[in-house]
């Protein structure tokens, strides 16, 4: 267990004084995601170590340059798991990720605010972050949240620096919610079109059926069920389709973007919509996952602009995910009152703007 708090805090103040931006990095296994990375190279991935763990409590802190996949064994050993899913990203057969699948940290986990194939019915990252240690712009080792769920007092900044792409500040610790791994889990797979899909992917999901993940693409769609066996084997009855042998590869292949879908070098866009939206008439080849909430779009046809207003339309928004033309920017562009909220938040956890400038909108 290392703790370099006192070592990243004067790193800060010294680039404060210089007025140096800094890029934070972990494994950088994400530097791919958001607009390019900036400023003087930050590592955090010496700053490690489970702080506290117990099992009995369901929760755990650990610093933030921690392995998530050293976080996940030690959570294993006691049959427990992050129940979002993060994506870990780099290795495997993603050559564009040079670094290696274990890179990946907490930090950077939190950071990015992703979640895998269990989002759409066990919650997103920032619904089990609790607490976070931060050390902002200033200088100022700040504490948030606390380790329990019901923890009321003052702002919720332990969410709001989820998925902040570490633009309000260092993360150095983290305090995460986990939950027991299901008894047991079973993979259908069904042939349906993709209207199809959706129509009985939102059907499902209001029974009480144990769905922990969806994924529709080119005809096929994959429904996995997880929880009391009983309850897995009457779901198995009542939807039908398939039963998939060997299936934790398919998830893991589909959380981690090593499927075939997602190899090239052609543009990937994220859309968030509504579940129950119809399917957009789009150039590119689609993949559905979350009951219909989330849509991944291969293209290089549609423009930036176009894309963003479909998705607008049908109720949600588009990110620039991966590849393609950044100049329009990743995420998709805020009203002018968020905008500003954001210029405030910034402005008051780093005054001189020196984490991650532009990561996540130009200008701040």
């Amino acid at each position: 267990m290392n703790d370099l708090s006192e070592q990243l805090r004067e790193r800060v103040l010294a680039a404060a004084v210089d007025k140096q931006p800094l890029r934070i990095r972990g494994g950088g296994t994400k530097d791919f995601y958001g607009n390019p990375p900036e400023g003087e190279l930050l590592e955090t991935a010496g700053h490690a170590g489970i702080v506290a763990y117990e099992p009995t409590e369901l929760v755990v802190t650990v610093r933030a340059g921690t392995r998530l996949a050293e976080l996940e064994a030690a959570l294993a050993e006691q049959g427990q798991m992050l129940a979002f899913e993060p994506p870990h990203f780099g290795g495997g057969e993603r050559k564009s990720q040079p670094p290696h699948f274990g890179d990946a940290t907490v930090g950077g986990c939190v950071a990015a605010g992703l979640s895998g194939p269990r989002r759409a019915t066990a919650g997103a990252a920032r619904d089990y972050v609790l607490g976070v240690k931060l050390l902002s712009g200033s200088g100022e080792i700040l504490n948030f949240g606390g380790q329990v769920m019901k923890n009321v007092a003052g702002y919720d900044v332990s969410r709001l620096v989820t998925g902040a792409m570490g633009t309000l500040g260092l993360l150095l610790e983290v305090s995460l919610k986990v939950l027991p791994k299901p008894h047991a889990e079973a993979t259908l797979r069904l042939e349906l079109p993709q209207d199809k899909a959706i129509e009985a992917m939102n059907r499902w999901g209001g029974q009480p059926l144990p769905l922990s993940a969806t994924c529709w693409n080119d005809g096929l769609l994959s429904v996995r069920l997880s929880g009391a066996r009983a309850a897995v084997a009457a779901a198995r009855e009542r939807i039908g389709g398939e039963a998939v042998a060997g299936a934790e590869g398919f998830w893991r292949a589909l959380r981690e973007q090593q499927m075939d879908f997602f190899s090239g070098e052609t543009a990937l866009w994220r859309l968030s919509l509504p579940s129950k939206a119809a399917p957009l008439d789009l150039p590119g080849s689609p993949l559905i996952e979350w009951g219909g909430a989330q849509r991944w779009l291969k293209s290089d046809a549609p423009a930036a602009a176009m894309l963003r207003e479909a998705a607008a339309r049908a109720g949600g928004h588009a990110t620039l995910f991966r590849g393609g033309d950044k100049s329009m920017g990743v995420f998709q562009p805020l009203p002018e009152p968020l905008l500003q909220i954001h210029r405030k938040l910034k402005r008051t956890f780093d005054p001189q703007g020196l984490f991650n400038p532009g990561r996540l909108y130009s200008g701040f």
